[in-house]
């Protein structure tokens, strides 16, 4: 028995070694992100998939503990993680690929998509600041709050605009996208909303990046329409927000 102490002791005493030499690297929050979320995706693949297993949910509770618990600073942490987010542009752009399978259907629903963004959006943001209002936050919470809905780049930038915090912002805006990824299935079920393009727009314009994402497991026709709802969310709120959101603070 005492013969394998050492051994452990070793064994623990490389991974410290690996640890420090990784804290000192950009490899550092590549390498933990990658792992992270494959760890959660295997957790979510073995529950069937299920939305309350949502492996973003998972790697954001995980990154933010082991960072916690490492002592190791978000910005050492996204030397290395920058590079995933790099990617999100990309993978934004790649959208139009299945989208454009499905432009024969998006000819003949263009006008009731497009009722259904400006309601979604204005709906998502009105009752945003009416909640929070009702329960008493600040100002500058409420204009946090103001664009939740949106995808996170384009939200930070609003919420700058009209007086609120884009950090309070970016985790808003994650937290609504695991939300709605996790609770839309059972919400379309109980209202027998059934269309998969209904289902995957409304899930992109309610829960932008991480709905999509969701839809996209589902069916690549959901994937595509909430991928849609996505890009002309962030246009529309960019444009419009701004204008209703202040409209809104002035008079709340």
């Amino acid at each position: 028995m005492n013969a394998g102490l050492p051994l452990a002791e070793g064994a623990a005493g490389r991974l410290a070694d690996v640890w420090v030499y990784l804290s000192a690297t950009p490899l550092l929050g590549l390498t933990v992100t990658l792992l992270m979320y494959q760890g959660a995706f295997v957790l979510y693949r073995r529950s069937g998939f299920h939305p309350l297993a949502n492996p973003v949910a998972f790697s954001v509770i995980g990154l933010g503990l082991l960072l916690w618990a490492t002592g190791t600073p978000y910005a050492t942490y996204f030397e290395g993680a920058q590079f995933v987010h790099f990617l999100l542009g990309p993978a934004t752009v790649a959208l139009a690929v299945p989208l454009l399978e499905q432009l024969p259907r998006l000819k003949r629903l263009w006008l009731p998509l497009f009722g259904a963004l400006v309601a979604g959006t204005l709906a998502a943001t009105v009752s945003a600041i009416g909640i929070g209002w009702l329960l008493g936050a600040s100002k500058a919470t409420l204009a946090s709050l103001a664009p939740k809905s949106v995808t996170t780049p384009v939200a930070m930038g609003i919420a700058e605009q009209i007086g609120g915090l884009p950090s309070l912002t970016a985790v808003l805006v994650v937290s609504t996208g695991i939300l709605g990824a996790a609770t839309a299935r059972y919400l379309f079920d109980a209202l027998r909303i059934s269309d998969p393009a209904v289902r995957g727009f409304a899930l992109g314009t309610a829960a932008h990046g991480i709905g999509t994402a969701r839809a996209f497991q589902v069916s690549e026709e959901m994937g595509a329409f909430a991928g849609l709802a996505m890009g002309l969310s962030a246009l529309f709120s960019a444009l419009v927000l701004p204008a209703v959101a202040g409209l809104l603070l002035r008079w709340v």
